[in-house]
């Protein structure tokens, strides 16, 4: 049974479709076959990056330097259909499109983009984004990691954690904190600069593949021509977020159809008393939970794309979305793993590395919590944080 359920192919347009379909081919041919290894091994899949660039979907909805300028939607169809494969996958891309390539475009001036944007979009480039620090996840605006001017240049002191590509990524986007005016500041740091020192955090039990490192920073000098030239304050920064939350939830749904997908088979093949489970009540009743979580969600993301595309969409809205989209996975995970019984926990039948890989997902980009006070200040006008 199809998870789109309620017809979304029929509001994409032509454009949308052939990227679905393209991703959609290159996830069941290249990365499902080999995936599971890679997870249990905790290795990224290098031979996946060219055939990965090839498929002109990095860069995602940014418009020239070699980027496909994707609408939302279809930038969402990317995002389901790598997800629903893998989500280490999926978050090399997130990283590289939208995160460190969105700061980028978003934040920097003609020259830098025009400097890093298209080698960045063929994966010649590789690039991170370090904001979370060891004791700033969800209070990412009181920055300790400082930055102070010096002529015509910068001088980055500070550590930061979880930040993914950052183990073998060619450039870092780092944020800092002015000694000077206290305000954020971005910055293009090229990861061979003297000082800049990435090491791998060992010991994940969700998105294994994803090379996330812990990031230290002494005195690592950088010119003014690598200042993300349009980020100013914390508020530049969010504004990247406020992109990029939207993609984290669309991922949210591509695991849960991972998961399901993956029991619907398994119950369309594993005979118990005398027949097939996929035709006893109790485990059509979790099927029908799964697909209900997974049809809800895609209604809610849709929409933010299509807000998004006409300009309308704020932080409340993909704040929303993200809080919803990764509850209703969570669920779904699981009521996709306990319909395998003993089974689910084995990766050879797929659930259990979506069951896993959805705890990093839940958390990350604003966990529920912080997600849901974004929303409860609009509703209330009041801020129940600083």
């Amino acid at each position: 049974m199809s998870p789109d359920y309620y017809l979304l192919d029929e509001l994409l347009t032509d454009e949308a479709r052939d990227v679905r379909d393209r991703v959609r081919a290159f996830v069941d041919s290249d990365v499902l076959p080999v995936i599971n290894d890679y997870w249990d091994r905790a290795e990224f899949p290098w031979a996946l990056v060219p055939k990965l660039a090839g498929l002109g979907v990095v860069g995602s909805t940014i418009e020239g330097y070699g980027c496909p300028g994707l609408s939302r939607l279809a930038a969402g169809m990317v995002t389901v259909e790598m997800s629903r494969g893998d989500g280490s996958v999926n978050t090399f891309l997130g990283v590289q499109s939208g995160l460190a390539m969105g700061s980028i475009n978003l934040l920097g001036s003609d020259e830098q983009k025009q400097r890093w944007l298209p080698g960045m979009a063929t994966l010649d480039l590789i690039g991170a984004f370090a904001l979370t620090e060891p004791d700033h996840g969800s209070d990412s605006v009181a920055l300790e990691t400082s930055v102070r001017r010096d002529g015509d240049a910068w001088v980055l002191n500070g550590a930061k954690r979880w930040i993914g590509n950052a183990t073998f990524s060619d450039i870092t986007i780092i944020w800092a904190k002015d000694v000077e005016d206290g305000q954020v500041k971005g910055f293009i740091v090229p990861t061979s600069t003297p000082g800049y020192s990435a090491t791998k955090i060992e010991g994940k039990i969700s998105l294994r593949p994803v090379q996330n490192a812990d990031i230290t920073l002494d005195h690592v000098r950088v010119p003014e021509s690598l200042r993300l030239q349009r980020a100013n304050s914390f508020r530049d920064t969010a504004s990247v977020l406020r992109l990029t939350r939207a993609e984290v939830a669309w991922a949210a749904v591509g695991t849960s159809i991972g998961a399901y997908e993956a029991a619907v088979r398994y119950a369309g093949e594993r005979v118990q008393f005398g027949r097939t489970i996929g035709s006893h009540q109790l485990i059509q009743d979790l099927l029908v939970k799964c697909l209900g979580n997974i049809t809800a969600s895609i209604g809610m993301v849709v929409r933010v794309s299509e807000m998004l595309d006409a300009g309308e969409q704020r932080d409340e809205h993909s704040a929303l979305a993200k809080a919803y989209a990764t509850s209703r996975m969570r669920e779904t995970v699981a009521w996709a793993r306990e319909a395998m019984g003993g089974n689910g926990i084995v990766l050879e039948h797929e659930a259990a590395r979506f069951f896993a890989d959805a705890e990093a997902l839940y958390s990350y980009e604003g966990t529920r919590e912080m997600n849901t006070l974004i929303v409860g200040r609009k509703i209330t006008g009041t801020a129940a944080f600083v």
